[in-house]
């Protein structure tokens, strides 16, 4: 079983021929929030679920840079000093 599950939150958003994505992680202290926007080429097919495939990939890795930032930031209060964490 696990200790702790975190649910994100995706929503979309539809305007004309664009998407936007908004992903939210709520936990006990902190909240985040990454959006992300696609467009469709005039030339593209009306499929919005692609749309929502791009918008939601880029919501999500903004969420996840929050993420890593967030981390860092707990690590350099440990530490004391500066910490570089790649993700």
């Amino acid at each position: 079983m696990a200790d702790q599950i975190w649910q994100v939150n995706v929503t979309f958003t539809e305007d004309g021929d664009r998407t936007r994505a908004d992903a939210t992680l709520e936990l006990a202290e902190q909240r985040f929030h990454g959006f992300g926007q696609a467009k469709r080429a005039p030339g593209d097919p009306n499929l919005p679920v692609i749309g929502q495939d791009l918008a939601a990939a880029r919501a999500l890795s903004e969420l996840s840079h929050q993420l890593l930032n967030a981390a860092a930031a707990r690590i350099e209060e440990f530490e004391g000093h500066k910490v570089n964490v790649h993700g």
